[in-house]
This record gives structure tokens, sequence and C-alpha cells, in this order.
């Protein structure tokens, strides 16, 4: 990569923090101005994502041979200076929450940023935030990349009015400045044993690590994961995630959607690189403990879909599916479902996403104090008791154009977070039963596995569809809500999204399987950050 397009690993992380830190000279009354750019903004970090994806897959050839980028900042040498590096997996990771931040953004502008100030500013902070982990190169700066996320997250949360809100996101302050806390502490031990905080250096050091200091090194990358797996949402640290995002706008719980897979990312990411196959003594660390964990939190997330009242709570519990699938299949491992894996995040990513977007306008006639804190009504209210019987004589009912928009794409994403074919959701689940069944020999885990993803899809289909028929087919005396444009393009986006995900199955299979192929075998990234020297200037 040479003249301007080197730049370009750097550009998602530059980009929304110039644009934000400009937006700041501007008072809210220029709302169409901040609207224009931070809309422009979002679609050029698609097009920079989308440019990413074709250089490191040699303009989509899919080489198993091309390397990541690597930039170094202020053109210091790994691993003395910060290095960022761009693989198929963080260019992967930086298309979708460039797409799901454009489309949360476009949907906000139908009144949600205007229930507070700041919002554009704000919301491109934690895009810059969230790009800057997918591309960092070293454990530190995951850290500070974290931070500016959370504390984006924090004012994007408690955006608009309500008791509720208020309480919840105390609650999530509160929790994330002590993970952030043993965020560091992870941070100080893994450096005390090896040295070095950068990524591939790490995984140069790891296996020559003196047995001696094995237990501090698991120990720090015990605490370490701790904390990421209290922004995944693992069970039992999952307390805060459905209450947050059940308070928070929609357009701010579709981009949180993505919040928790930065976390099934870093796991991702280190787990390959510090604790795979020539990790040595470390090799497999904690590897049962994630599968456990994401059982019991797929089992929790399960129960909890079949116990809300709320669609908000449908959603946030099927999060909790979604993260506990996510770290069962990391901690059992195998290039085949790793490649699922990858398929099934951005999958579950783009419906979910689409599900709160759709969520406001389907519980719109609710209450406005508590559509307003974010919580609808419940999804069975005794009003409708009787609602059936009375109008069971009705003959032809005319069903509105909003129910029928909505109706559609309710049913779509229902279908697409059950796992039923022909969708994505399904093809995505079906991969990781076939990746299961492809191994040597299938282990108990592995049923457990497949059993779990099969209840997890009734029980989404249960739930979403008597929510459906609850607050979509009733007939009620409320008359529709009305719908804009701002409104229903966002979330087409996402379910058209899902649906190419399904038409294009293969291409975008081969590409997961190449990038898992890169996890599987760290060598190229490990070479591409220790062996890439700063630029010297040519002599005059």
């Amino acid at each position: 990569m040479s003249g301007w397009m080197q730049h370009l690993t750097i550009a998602p992380i530059v980009l929304p923090l110039a644009v934000s830190a400009f937006l700041l000279a501007f008072d809210e009354r220029r709302r169409t101005l901040k609207r224009i750019m931070s809309l422009g903004t979002l679609a050029a970090l698609i097009a920079i994502a989308t440019l990413l994806l074709w250089q490191v897959t040699d303009g989509f050839g899919l080489s198993p041979a091309s390397a990541p980028y690597v930039y170094l900042l202020g053109n210091w040498p790994a691993p003395f200076g910060i290095v960022l590096v761009a693989d198929r997996l963080s260019a992967l990771m930086l298309l979708l929450s460039s797409l799901l931040g454009f489309t949360a953004l476009f949907y906000a502008m139908a009144r949600w940023d205007r229930s507070g100030p700041r919002f554009h500013v704000l919301f491109l902070l934690l895009i810059a935030g969230i790009n800057g982990a997918f591309l960092t190169g070293d454990i530190f700066n995951l850290f500070v990349f974290f931070e500016v996320l959370l504390a984006a997250s924090y004012g994007l949360l408690l955006h608009g009015s309500g008791a509720e809100r208020t309480s919840a996101s105390l609650h999530y302050i509160a929790i994330n400045i002590a993970t952030s806390l043993l965020f560091l502490i992870g941070v100080a031990m893994i450096y005390a044993a090896t040295g070095t905080l950068n990524m591939a250096d790490l995984a140069e050091r790891i296996p020559a690590v003196p047995p001696g200091d094995l237990p501090l090194l698991e120990g720090g990358a015990a605490i370490l994961g701790t904390a990421f797996l209290v922004k995944s949402g693992i069970w039992p640290l999952s307390f805060w995630l459905s209450r947050t995002y059940t308070a928070a706008a929609p357009p701010v719980a579709a981009l949180f959607a993505i919040m928790t897979k930065v976390g099934i990312y870093i796991v991702l990411r280190l787990s390959s690189l510090l604790f795979g196959a020539t990790s040595g003594g470390a090799a497999g660390f904690a590897d049962n403990w994630l599968i456990w964990a994401g059982f019991a939190t797929m089992l929790f997330g399960t129960i909890g879909i079949l116990s809300a009242r709320t669609l908000t709570r449908v959603a946030g519990h099927y999060v909790l599916v979604s993260s506990g699938t996510l770290l069962a299949a990391i901690g059992i491992g195998g290039q085949a479902l790793m490649a699922a894996l990858l398929f099934y995040l951005v999958s579950s990513t783009l419906a979910v996403a689409a599900l709160y977007l759709i969520i406001e306008p389907v519980t719109r006639n609710a209450d406005e104090e508590d559509r307003i804190a974010g919580i609808a009504e419940p999804v069975f209210d005794d009003e409708y008791t009787g609602a059936l019987e009375e109008n069971e004589d009705e003959v032809g009912i005319v069903i509105p154009g909003t129910i029928a928009i909505l109706g559609g794409g309710f049913i779509f994403c229902t279908l697409l977070l059950a796992g039923l074919p022909p969708l994505s959701g399904f093809i995505a689940k079906f991969a990781i039963i076939d990746a299961l069944f492809r191994h040597a020999a299938i282990t108990p885990t592995s049923w457990l596995l497949i059993a779990l993803i099969i209840c997890s899809g009734l029980a989404t289909l249960i739930g979403l569809t008597r929510a459906g028929i609850d607050l979509l087919w009733t007939p009620a005396e409320d008359s529709p809500p009305r719908l804009s444009v701002i409104e229903v393009a966002p979330i087409g986006l996402l379910l058209a999204t899902c649906l190419a995900l399904m038409i294009y199955a293969g291409p975008v299979f081969l590409y997961m399987e190449t990038a898992a192929g890169a996890l599987g075998d760290p060598s190229a990234y490990i070479e591409a950050v220790r062996g890439t020297p700063p630029i010297t200037k040519a002599a005059p």
C-alpha cells in the first residue's frame, strides 16, 4: 500500500475524531449542518472499510497469502511504538460498525438527535473508539480506545429524559468504571510477566515464559478477560445489559448491539494470538471456562426471552444468547467453527440492530412517559384480552400500510433471530452445527451447544411471535403509528444486508474461512507487525 492509501488504516479513527471536534464549534441550532457532516462521515467510513476489505483480500481474491496492513504511528517500529493492524477480521468488523453507525444515525434524525445536546459529537466519538479497538495492535491502547467508546456511550445512554434511563445509566457507568480498573490490573500483570504489551510481541514471548511466571501471566489474562466478558454480557456478569439496552434510545440501543461484539472480538483476537496451539504452557488457557460460561449465558438468555414482558427485554436477552453462542464456539475452537462463528456474529448483530429500530414504532402507542424512558408497554396487556372476540365476526379488515410495513419487518427479524430457513440466521446456525459434527470426535459439549442453539431459536420464535400478535395483529382502539422514510429506510437497509448475506452466502463464507484460517495461524499477523520497517525519506 503506497501513497495516500497507506493512511487508510488510521482513517477510521482520525476521521470521526476530527469531525466530532469540528462539530463542537457549532451550537445545537446548526442541526442540519451536523446531520450532513455526521452522515457524510459514516458514509465515508463505509467506503474506507470496504476499501480496506478489498486491500486485505488482494482485490477480493481471498488469497491466503495476503498479509495484514500495519500502520506505525509516529513512524516507530513495533514493539516500541503504537501500531494499528488491518487484517481480514478487523476490516470485517470495521465495515460492520460503520454500517450500523450509518443506519442508527440516519434513524436518529427522525427526532432522537433532538432529545439532548451534542448527540452527533458523542455518536462519532463512540464510532472512533469502536474502530480503534478493532484496529489497535497493543493492549494498552486497547484500554485507551475502550475508555473513549465508554465515555461516549455514557453520554449517549443518558441522552433524553426519564428516571429509568438515568437510573440504568448510573448503574452502567459504575459497572464499567469497575471493569476499567480490572482492565488496568490485568494489563499490569501481563506486562510484569512478559515485559511487553504489543500483541504480536506477546505472541512471540509467551511460549518462552518460565513456568514460575505462568500463574502471573494467566492470572493477568483472567482478570483482563473478566473485563472483556463483562462488556460481552457473559453470565453471571450480565445483569446490567438487558436493563441498560432497554433504557437506551432506539438508535443508541441499535448501535450498542456491536459493543458487546467488541468484547467478543478481543477475546477471539487474544485467544488466537496469545493462547493458541503454539503458546507453550499457556495454550488453550481458559477454553473450558469460555465454553461453560457461554452455555450458562445461552441458558440464561433463553429463559429471559421466554419470561420477558416487553420487546426491548426480549431483544436484550437475545443479545445474551448471541454472546453466549459466540463465546462457547470460541472455547471449542476449530477453523470451520470459527468461520461459522464469524458469519453468525455478522448476521445476528445486523438482525438485533434492526429489531431495536423496529421496536420503537411498534410500541409507539404505549404510554408516552414510558416510551421516552425507553420502556415499552407490556407485551401482554389485559386490555387486549377480549379484542379478538369483539372482532372475530369482522371480515376483510383492511391492514393499514404502516402495520403492513412494520409487520413485514418484524416477521423478517423474527425469522432471522430464530434461525429459520432460508435466511442468513439459519445459514449461520446450520454452519455452526455442521462444523461441530465435522470435528474428529463430537463431544458432549458439542451436543450441548447444538441443543442450546435449537432451544434458544425456538424460545426466540415463541417470544417474538406472541409479542407480534399482541402488538401488531390484535385490533386496538389507537390509530396506527405514523412512519417516516427516515425511520423505514435504515431498517430496510439492515434487513436488505441480511438478505444479501443469504443470497451471497458462498462468497461471504469463503471470506470467513480465510479470516478463520488467519486466526488459526497467526504467523502472518506476527510477521507483518514485527517486520514492518519505519518509512525512510528519500535523500534529496
